[in-house]
Formats: C-alpha cells, structure tokens, sequence
C-alpha cells in the first residue's frame, strides 16, 4: 500500500488522523527525526494547541528546515489546524515568534463580544473557483459540506488578496468575521478545519489530496450553498460503566440513580462503540463518552476506557470527548500518573477533548481561597498549556436551591418563573461532585467564571434537577451561564423531545445541546431531532450531506 509521512511532535490527536489515512488504504509512516523528512513524498503536519508552542517544538526539533525544504521541492504537503497556521507570517497569539512566512498574512484572534471563542464547531469551506454553467471542486471541498473546526486564531480573509498570488482559498464565516477554512497552491494544501473529524466530507478531502486531485467537476450553480456559518450542534452522550457482571454498558439514570428501580440491576442500554457509530451515522456533530466506572484496581495503560477510544476512533470520525478520571491519580504499581498524562494516554487513544467534573470544582475553590490567583498546577491549566484550551470541557452538575429573597444567600441568584416548594421566587445553583452526590459551597457563576480563567475551552453544562425528567433544558440555568463566560457552553439534561432542541437554541446563545436517553431508548434519533430543526429554518449538518 502506499505510505504517508505524518509528523508526530506530541501534537494532540493525531491517532484519528492516522486512523482516516488507513481507512482511505495508506499506510503511516511517523516521522520522528527531521532527516526523515527527506524521504517523505507526501507529508503531512498535524497541530493543536497553541501557535507559539508548536512553532518553538519544530524550531527546538530542528523541523523548520526540513519542512521548508520538502515544500519547495514540490512534493505534496497538507498542514491542518496549527499545520495551517505554521505557514503563516505570524499569529496574535504569540506575536513574537514568526511562522514559516510561505503565505502572507498573520492569524488574529476572534472577537468574543458577540460570540463564543473558542470557535467550536461544523461550518463552511466554500471556494470561488465556479462560472455559471459548473462548479469545481477543489481537493473535494463542496459548498453543501460541513467541516469540524476548533480554533480561536483565524486568518482574516480579503478578498484578492491571497488569489493574486496564486491561492486558491476556501472561507468560512463565524458572526461577521470571514476568514480563511482552507488555502492551496500548487503542491501545498492547508485546513483550518480537521478533515479527519469531518465525517465523509473530510475523508473525501484526505483522498483527493493523497490522490492528487487538486481539481475535479462537481455538481452546477443549482447545488451551490450560500447558507455560511456554524450549525448547531447536535451532541450524543454515552455514560459508560461496568455493571454487575463486569461488563462495559451504557446507561443513564433519572437523576444519576442508574439502576432498575425494580430489580436494582445497572441498566443496560447497549455496547458503547456500537452505539458510538450508530449515532456517527445518524449525524451526531460529536460523541461524548462519561466514564462513570473508577477502575480503581486496573493499570493506567490498561484502562478499558482507552480499548473505547481506540475501537470508536477507527470507524467514526467526528470529535469524541472523555470524561471522567482525568486527574492525577496512583497507579497500581505505586507510581504517581498527572493529570496531563492521563489526559495524554486519552488523546493518543482517540480522544480529542477530555473532560474534568469533580476535580474542577475542587480547582475553584482553592482558586478562590488563593485571591483568585492561578496555580499552575491545576490539571485544566496543565493540559490547557499542553493541547490548547479547546482540548478541555468542564462538566458541571448544578442543582436548584430556592430562597425567599436576594439577601438570604450570598451566592449569586437568579429570580425564577418557576417558583419553589414553598413559593420561593429566587434561586442560586450549588455545585456538586461525586456524581451530584455531595454539594459544596460554591454556585455555578462562580465555578464557569473560575474555569475560563483556568483555560477551559467549553462548559459541558448538566442540571441534576432535569436530568432524566424528559421536560426539556433549564433555559434559566443556561442563559445565566452563558452570560457569565464567552467559552462555548453545551446545554445538557432534559432533552425528550425534538421540540426541546428547538426551544434551547431559540431562546438561549448556547453552542450546542446534547441528548442522551432519548436516543439510547429509540424514541428519537439524532437524525430526527436534526430533521426538525432544519425544518424549522436551523442550518444543521445531514450526514447523508456529505456522501
């Protein structure tokens, strides 16, 4: 088979990457020493994270002369994300360190006022390369598509400014900002987005360009889509435990209780990687797997949560979250593993972001007792620092405390249209830990408002009082977050119904929502809810779009 260089400099994900190359028939060729460069034919230069730590890693490795090199021999060369932005004259992320300068122009950071940042989502790579009787698709790129990106630098798009040196640019649109989705000239191909996490439409991607097809027809004027912009984000959450006969189910509870209340038995609702790609190919926009199983007693290297990723990675390319023991911890042979190395083993599974529950709370608190000073140590700021904020959710697990009046609480509050048992028309959120089981002192403001200056990229935003209850999202709790922070937030808890998708995202600015036990019954698949919302004049991803 043919073989692809893949430069691995601990940049993330790049086992899905390696993982979408095998699946198009390539074999993986890793190059961990710049001499290998030059026995590369086509190369291929992955990236997460933060501009100037990547840059300093090809520098310090001795990288940026080879790649060069091999770009202007004329060989095949596809940079992404980071990869993408490596070719640039320089990012306002870290504007002292250069790039390659092999296209003019500097990244900026989206503006936050109006939006969420991190840009977090599927949208638009539309190409102008089309006259009126055809449009060309160039490396497979189609206006009907979607593409997952994740990023808070963009490069500004102008319009002639890169096609009067010979590029050919695909844009995107986030709010009022139009920026550069992909670049290519001659050998070089470059993706904001990750083709790899870009279902069948970024498969499609990867093949033209390890086939060469820079240009192919495709399609006329008619299918050609001028609906720009971010699609809401349909999200299917599997919570994942042993049960009592040591096997690896998915469940969901009422309320976290996930036990048959008539024979006490763990509810089983399916096998994860099964159900995994089962809502891959409904069209779930991400897969989130909660590890609600300690697995105290097993070797770190051998966590059944990793034999998930691996297996879910191979088949289904779309973001896949973990969460659930990310934290330092001890492993069985007495030897102390970070946080950020266990987050490291996830990414090198499959995982493309994790996610930290208990341990953030606990982070906040001593946040906060320090003068709301920042440790360093706290394992979203290590893993933060390490992949880039949008590898780290928080998932919060909020629940309703009513009091009488403002003043009876010093925490912060909200006046509710749903009043309490005893009429109470306010209310403050107390977090909790443990699976919801213990509640500490500190409300939901506080704990957002903490781990967005810790460096998380998203909130995974749950309610213990709507979990289960098939009565849709706490609008209340998510318009109160997402007034707190400018991260992206993700409503979870209390989706039953289509018409609750439509209800979040009609009455509130969250960035995704997420379903759980509607789809493990059958009641509703991911391509209902996505059938209803289009039907409603929301732009949304069809995985059958893409074929």
């Amino acid at each position: 088979m043919p073989t692809v260089h893949l430069l691995d400099y601990v940049a993330g994900n790049v086992r899905s990457l390696a993982n979408a190359i095998e699946k198009l028939g390539y074999t993986i060729e890793w190059i961990r020493d710049p001499k290998d460069i030059e026995h590369a034919e086509s190369l291929i230069l992955p990236g997460v994270g933060h501009f100037g730590h990547c840059m300093t890693q090809f520098s310090q490795g001795g990288y940026l002369g080879p790649i060069r090199k091999h770009i202007d021999s004329g060989k095949p060369f596809l940079g992404i994300c980071v990869g993408l932005q490596a070719l640039f004259e320089g990012s306002a992320e870290n504007p002292n360190i250069p790039g390659l300068a092999i296209i003019p122009g500097k990244l900026l950071r989206f503006d936050d006022q109006n939006k969420s940042v991190p840009h977090i989502g599927w949208n638009s790579a539309a190409t102008s390369a089309r006259d009126s009787a055809k449009a060309r698709s160039f490396y497979g790129l189609r206006d009907t598509s979607k593409y997952y990106y994740v990023h808070a630098y963009a490069v500004p798009y102008e319009e002639g400014l890169f096609e009067r040196h010979g590029w050919t640019v695909a844009t995107a649109k986030y709010g009022d900002e139009i920026f550069v989705g992909a670049i290519g000239r001659d050998n070089i191909l470059a993706t904001q987005f990750h083709p790899e996490k870009s279902g069948i439409a970024g498969l499609r991607l990867l093949k033209a360009f390890l086939e060469g097809r820079r240009w192919e027809a495709w399609g006329d004027g008619s299918r050609l889509d001028n609906s720009q912009g971010l699609t809401r984000r349909v999200i299917a959450c599997l919570d994942v435990r042993t049960n009592d006969q040591g096997d690896l189910v998915v469940t969901k509870g009422d309320q976290y209780d996930v036990r048959e209340r008539s024979e006490g038995q763990i509810r089983n609702l399916g096998k994860p990687v099964d159900m995994a790609r089962k809502y891959y190919e409904q069209g779930s926009d991400e897969i989130t797997f909660l590890n609600i199983t300690s697995f105290r007693n097993c070797p770190i290297a051998d966590l059944p949560m990793l034999e998930i990723l691996r297996r879910t990675s191979e088949n289904v390319f779309v973001p896949l979250t973990i969460g659930g023991g990310i934290r330092e911890t001890v492993d069985t042979d007495g030897t102390k593993v970070s946080a950020l190395e266990v987050a490291t083993l996830y990414f090198k599974s499959g995982a493309d972001k994790v996610s930290i529950g208990s341990d953030a709370v606990i982070a906040a608190e001593e946040y906060f007792a320090k003068g709301k000073l920042l440790s360093g140590k706290t394992a979203i700021e290590t893993i933060s620092a390490a992949y880039g904020n949008q590898a780290v959710v928080v998932s919060v697990d909020p629940k309703r405390i009513y009091v009488e009046s403002p003043d009876a609480t010093n925490h912060h509050i909200i006046r509710t249209k749903y009043p309490g048992p005893r009429g109470e028309e306010y209310c403050w959120y107390q977090c909790t830990i443990k699976g919801g089981r213990e509640g500490r002192d500190m409300d939901v403001h506080q704990l957002v408002t903490a781990v967005e200056a810790m460096g998380a990229g998203e909130i995974l935003l749950n309610c213990i009082d709507k979990d289960g209850s098939n009565s849709g999202f706490d609008l209340e709790l998510i318009h109160d977050v997402k007034s707190s922070i400018r991260i992206p937030v993700i409503s979870s808890s209390g989706a039953g119904h289509p018409a609750h998708f439509e209800e979040v995202f009609q009455q509130t600015s969250t960035d995704a929502a997420l379903g759980a036990g509607m789809f493990h019954r059958g009641e509703y698949t991911v391509r209902n809810v996505k059938d209803y919302l289009a039907a409603r004049g929301f732009l949304v991803r069809h995985f059958e779009d893409e074929l």
